[in-house]
């Protein structure tokens, strides 16, 4: 399996561009990475081909304190269900996705990554984007 099975199934199924896809799981990639220990990230590389290239094309944020100032105001204190998601709206707002489909991501990434990996692989994922 490669990326662009995984872009392909993005795009298939949240109805996104090429580049909208390989952004949004650039962003939820990057989040893992802020967010796992260096070797638990090591494995999710490990197992995901041309991780590094997908989280190139992510936007840039303002860096997670920075979206996390930024959205505690725009939504009045709290994104609603979004929980460690919040920080990525910034970057998906760049790429032109909408704040409904960002949850839409994150089953079709985790699928993805429990086929290249297993379940301990998308269970380290799956921490990370709640």
């Amino acid at each position: 399996r490669t990326m662009q099975e995984l872009i392909s199934m993005l795009t298939d199924r949240l109805n996104v561009e090429e580049q909208q896809a390989k952004g949004g799981a650039g962003l939820l990639f990057q989040l893992a990475k802020d967010r796992l220990g260096d070797e638990e990230f090591a494995q999710l590389a490990q197992n995901i081909p041309n991780l590094q290239t997908m989280m190139q094309s992510a936007p840039e944020t303002g860096g997670l304190v920075g979206a996390l100032g930024g959205l505690a105001s725009a939504f009045g204190g709290q994104a609603e269900g979004l929980g460690n998601l919040a920080v990525l709206l910034d970057g998906f707002s760049k790429l032109g996705i909408d704040q409904s489909k960002v949850m839409q991501f994150v089953p079709v990434v985790l699928s993805y990554v429990q086929s290249q990996g297993g379940d301990e692989l998308k269970g380290l994922l799956e921490k990370v984007l709640k």
